[in-house]
């Protein structure tokens, strides 16, 4: 059996069980023993972190070569133009990568959106707008340089899914524990199930 832990996690906290003093960590959120985060979120992003006792599976849940979709919103400053979107969906040269085609359109403020401790720096002369962006990958801070590449710098950031892994019913902190008989562990048979 495999244990796999949901965590909303929320602004500030670090992808990681220790850290600086003064640093919030997985450690003020996750009691369970034996997990370790298959991948990662920044800092100053919020949502979906998986968590699991399975080295394999988290190696699996990690890596880029499964393509596990995973779905971001992303709050940016800005009016999102059908050009900024088409480049969006097309590759990106960022420099050190070139990044594949993806989902990315632009959405109405997400109902399930909960406030943010700080909250966003806004400024009223300029607009903002949200967008769901569904990635194949996951380089560092991908989608906030991809957002930035056409003009529209990423506010805000939160997952809200991987795989068929969601979001739902968690409050920022809050996590849920699933367990994975045998049979299912394997991350294809893992993201195939129903939700």
């Amino acid at each position: 059996m495999s244990r796999i832990v949901l965590l909303n996690k929320p602004f500030g906290v670090l992808s990681q069980f220790t850290g600086e003093e003064g640093q919030r960590t997985l450690a003020q959120y996750v009691a369970e023993s034996g997990v370790y985060a298959a991948g990662r979120l920044d800092a100053d992003s919020e949502g979906l972190l998986l968590l699991t006792d399975d080295g394999a599976l988290q190696h699996q849940l990690a890596s880029p070569k499964h393509k596990a979709p995973k779905t971001y919103f992303a709050q940016v400053e800005g009016v999102a133009s059908e050009m900024a979107l088409i480049a969006l969906r097309s590759t990106l040269d960022l420099g050190d990568f070139v990044t594949q085609p993806c989902e990315a359109e632009e959405v109405p403020e997400p109902g399930w959106l909960w406030a943010r401790d700080p909250p966003i720096r806004v400024r009223k002369a300029i607009p903002t707008a949200w967008l769901r962006i569904v990635l194949r990958e996951g380089k560092n801070r991908q989608v906030r340089r991809m957002t930035a590449k056409v003009g529209l710098p990423t506010l805000r950031l939160i997952r809200w899914s991987v795989g068929d892994w969601t979001l739902a019913g968690l409050s920022p902190g809050e996590r849920r524990v699933e367990v994975l008989a045998e049979a299912e562990a394997g991350v294809n048979k893992a993201f195939r199930r129903g939700r």
